[in-house]
């Protein structure tokens, strides 16, 4: 947690836990008879490693059996040639994942998967369910599910529709029983041995599109994922839609009535800025973010620059609408991932210069406009603008391309509670004062919302407002590990 010195500034540069706003996964599915469908969904998930970095895994059916392999890490480090060719079949489901719910453990790493005498399935599930207690209450004694490892929201979901499945209609109906029972947030892709399935929340609030190949079909979290495997985008899945892909075609039916509620955080910052949603490429919404932010605060200064890579949109508006050059003033490290080497006090002490380093011959004697996605607990900013300032800027004014995040995501962002959350405590003053900077500036959310050319009444801004679309049971608050279901 941050915590303030009396004088305002944070009582340490770098907290090893403040990285920007991570979503909980990533979803790939593909049916295409004849394709190296493993590789498809391979590169699939290479488009999609920015939703999720803890785990990977893909799961192959060549319709008599489903294979799946996951483990902890990258999807690069994950598979290599051997893995892939041993994933032979027709259909596969992929996922990569950051934990919300559920532990980040190999155990709960996705897709989940679930055999019975009548059917097996894999399921990738991107979201956060807020009644996961009340669905395992319906679980049968006889599931075993109290014997698993794994803790997630998304095993409660699996062993449902496995269970579910038994009876006649198998997976596709137990999924028009079991879903519209399901609160929170899910955008799944999840297969049995013959059929891929997609369905989408009656909120919709992730993004999941499906797309066609040449002899198949594709179901992915974002349009970048169809462009990666060469699948023309055919549409967005319904909230509150299931689909059904297979030999047959494609079925559609309808689990619940639509009533969106769109991430306003996925125009932000998670989607990627190639990524469309609801018909409106991202990086035209983020420059037009940027040139809403200049309007509301502009600044005297000489040079705008981003926080590379996700600020680098809005900082663009930011330099058309003032009239202020643009130039590059970080420069980032592309080979600095995600790390399971914990890093010495000594090199914690230097932090964001692992990732970003000041080019000084631009930056020096300048007044410096700093334009980023978010600001989560600060410390990221503070040691920015230490940066720049050690660089020789005369100013550095910053800009957050978004309002202050008050309030936690339950709905499958990682933020954290609303303690942990410096604007949940401070005033803008006391973030600027605490982060060194000479002045800073928000969006407000009116002008974020315009941006998106959404209706305020299909978003969900939640993180922003406090305004939760689907109510959180208190007991649900907690976005860690679950009890043991033989608890509830």
């Amino acid at each position: 947690m941050v915590a303030a010195k009396p004088d305002g500034r944070l009582t340490h540069d770098l907290d090893p836990n403040d990285r920007p706003p991570r979503d909980a996964c990533g979803v790939f599915g593909v049916w295409s008879p004849g394709e190296d469908v493993a590789k498809l969904a391979y590169y699939g998930l290479h488009a999609l490693q920015h939703r999720g970095q803890e785990s990977a895994g893909i799961a192959v059916s060549d319709g008599r059996r489903i294979v799946v392999h996951k483990e902890m890490g990258l999807v690069a480090q994950v598979f290599d040639e051997p893995s892939l060719t041993a994933l032979r079949g027709d259909i596969a489901v992929a996922h990569c994942r950051y934990s919300t719910t559920g532990a980040p453990v190999w155990a709960n790493a996705q897709p989940t998967f679930r055999s019975t005498p009548a059917v097996s399935i894999a399921l990738g599930h991107n979201g956060n369910l807020t009644n996961t207690r009340e669905l395992a209450a319906m679980l049968p004694p006889e599931s075993g599910f109290a014997g698993l490892q794994a803790t997630s929201d998304t095993d409660v979901l699996t062993e449902l529709i496995a269970g579910g499945a038994g009876a006649d209609g198998g997976v596709e109906e137990a999924s028009a029983r079991i879903l519209p029972l399901v609160r929170g947030a899910y955008s799944l892709v999840y297969m049995d041995e013959n059929t891929l399935y997609a369905a989408r929340d009656p909120q919709g609030f992730r993004p999941l599109v499906i797309g066609r190949l040449a002899n198949g079909w594709v179901a992915a979290s974002e349009t970048a994922a169809l462009d990666i495997v060469g699948a023309s985008f055919v549409r967005e899945v319904e909230p509150g839609e299931l689909i059904s892909l297979d030999e047959r075609g494609v079925r559609s039916r309808r689990f619940a009535a639509a009533a969106p509620k769109v991430c306003l955080f996925e125009y932000v910052y998670l989607a990627r800025p190639d990524t469309t949603i609801g018909g409106r490429g991202l990086q035209v919404t983020r420059v037009e973010i940027g040139r809403q932010l200049a309007a509301e605060y502009p600044a005297s200064a000489d040079l705008v620059i981003p926080v590379p890579e996700s600020g680098t949109p809005a900082a663009i508006g930011y330099a058309e609408a003032s009239g202020i050059p643009y130039g590059q003033g970080l420069v980032k490290n592309s080979y600095v991932g995600r790390t399971f080497i914990q890093p010495s006090q000594t090199i914690r002490q230097l932090g964001i210069r692992l990732k970003l380093n000041p080019l000084r011959d631009v930056i020096a004697g300048r007044r410096i406009v700093v334009v980023d996605d978010s600001i989560v607990r600060g410390n990221t900013q503070q040691a920015i603008v230490a940066m720049l300032r050690e660089a020789g800027a005369l100013e550095v004014h910053v800009r957050i391309a978004s309002p202050p995040v008050k309030w936690p995501c339950f709905y499958g962002i990682d933020f954290a509670t609303r303690d942990e959350l410096i604007a949940g405590r401070s005033s803008v003053e006391e973030i600027r004062a605490a982060i060194g900077a000479d002045s800073l500036g928000y969006v407000s959310l009116d002008r974020l919302t315009a941006a998106t050319e959404q209706p305020a009444g299909s978003l969900c801004r939640a993180c922003f407002d406090g305004h939760y679309p689907v109510p959180v049971p208190e007991e649900e608050r907690g976005k860690g590990v679950l009890e043991p279901v033989t608890s509830v």
